[in-house]
């Protein structure tokens, strides 16, 4: 590989996020995601079920009802209005377009009480009304990724009443927002087509300071024009940027499945996969040695992979999460076996549990006759043992046994990928007094 095209290797791994987040952002404006109505910016999408398989995003969880909105600070500050939620889990988190999650409102955050936060962007200076709280985002556009907890089909109309009490309004002087950039539409090719995303987007949304330094060094594949190279580049640079782009990639999902988060029992323990903001905290956030990567070079290459597999991903202090691609003994899970997964003790939490099926390579949720796409602490049916053990029965056919049935979790029939989420989870969980139990494969479907 030549110096530049492992410079646009470099470039892709540093500029994923940027580009992958605000590909979603768009596609949320312009056709939502399943459940939640395409929304333009500035304004709230609610939706009205729990997430399935028609909710096409990365890792989306099926323990809450979503609410999404896509903001433009650009043309001046919003005011958010929360109602009380009468002790009802519920959080918002705010991303920006590099996939900092920099504030959060909720239950852990701020409590449930209602409540009033003044969005602003870069440079906004005023006055914040009393009694209201200042969330200033770091870049321009960023979302908010609300979720309520919701009990199951009886809980939604009391989940509605609550979405239907938050408002999201202009605050002040207004000027016209800017939107986001449009790319060189002579650009061909998706690989060419990445490289001037990210130009555009890095130009609209500058990173932190110490970020803006560091892609300097991605002048020569001409990431800091003003004006598009990629329409007709030079076909060394072309053959670089195209080569980087496949390398980079490859390097993205090596790092999806091979990162440095600790294992256990065959367990990647994510806690730490949004530790990557190192420069913007606002309400809600922990600005702490345990929550902050030490070294910006590993916050990229893990800010990278957790907007792969987890994008609009909570900080390990609001929900600890744990994923896994093999069973306890390091083989990789498919839907050809039967597993269980037995629990001596479910997970120690404030909030609630769930352990959640994916399919592989999108890691969306996976379509099965009982419409059971996640079990934890709050699955109706379950059968727990005297000694409150709790096993799950991971496979894609019902099982025979009818204790088995009712903790059945399906499978697809191929490759897939389970999550583990625990909501306000406990110090137990951080500091190795719990453990995860294995993913046990069995000889035969129970």
């Amino acid at each position: 590989m030549s110096d530049l095209e492992a410079l646009a290797a470099e470039a892709y791994v540093y500029g994923f996020p940027l580009v992958f987040n605000l590909d979603e952002v768009e596609r949320f404006t312009r056709k939502g995601m399943g459940s939640l109505a395409p929304t333009a910016f500035n304004r709230f999408s609610h939706a009205d079920t729990l997430a399935g398989p028609d909710d096409t995003f990365v890792s989306i969880n099926n323990d809450t009802v979503y609410s999404m909105a896509q903001l433009d600070l650009s043309g001046g500050p919003l005011l958010l209005r929360v109602p009380d939620t009468g002790g009802r889990y519920y959080v918002f988190q705010f991303v920006d377009t590099w996939t900092n999650n920099f504030a959060y409102v909720g239950r852990r955050a701020t409590g449930t009480a209602a409540g009033a936060f003044l969005l602003t962007g870069p440079g906004w200076s005023g006055e914040v009304p009393a009694g209201t709280v200042r969330i200033a985002s770091p870049t321009s556009v960023a979302s908010i990724v609300g979720r309520w907890a919701c009990d199951g089909p009886d809980d939604l109309a009391a989940v509605r009443a609550l979405q239907q009490a938050t408002a999201l309004a202009p605050f002040g002087d207004r000027a016209a927002p800017a939107g986001l950039p449009a790319p060189e539409a002579a650009v061909d090719g998706n690989d060419l087509l990445f490289f001037e995303k990210l130009r555009t987007r890095t130009r609209a949304f500058p990173p932190a300071g110490a970020d803006q330094d560091y892609q300097q060094r991605f002048a020569p594949l001409g990431l800091l024009e003003s004006a598009s190279p990629y329409s007709d580049p030079p076909a060394g640079l072309q053959q670089a940027l195209r080569a980087g782009h496949t390398a980079g990639k490859e390097r993205v999902e090596y790092a999806t499945t091979h990162g440095s988060s600790p294992e256990q029992n065959g367990w990647k323990l994510a806690y730490d996969a949004f530790n990557y903001n190192l420069d913007f905290f606002g309400p809600g956030t922990l600005n702490t040695p345990q929550w902050v990567f030490s070294d910006r070079a590993t916050a990229r290459v893990v800010r990278a992979a957790s907007a792969r597999a987890g994008l609009w991903g909570n900080h390990g202090y609001e929900a600890a999460y744990a994923m896994t691609w093999n069973d306890g003994n390091g083989s990789p899970l498919d839907g050809t076996q039967a597993y269980t997964l037995r629990f001596q003790t479910t997970p120690p939490v404030d909030a609630f549990w769930s352990v959640t099926m994916y399919d592989l390579p999108d890691y969306y949720l996976v379509a099965n006759p009982i419409n059971r796409y996640s079990a934890g602490d709050r699955t109706p049916g379950l059968h727990y043992e005297h000694d409150g053990s709790l096993t799950l029965h991971l496979q894609p056919d019902r099982p025979a046994d009818p204790a088995a049935a009712a903790n059945w979790l399906p499978t697809p029939p191929g490759p897939f990928r389970p999550v583990l989420r625990m909501y306000q989870p406990r110090p137990a969980v951080f500091d190795g007094t719990y453990n995860l139990p294995p993913i046990t494969p069995q000889h035969s479907p129970a």
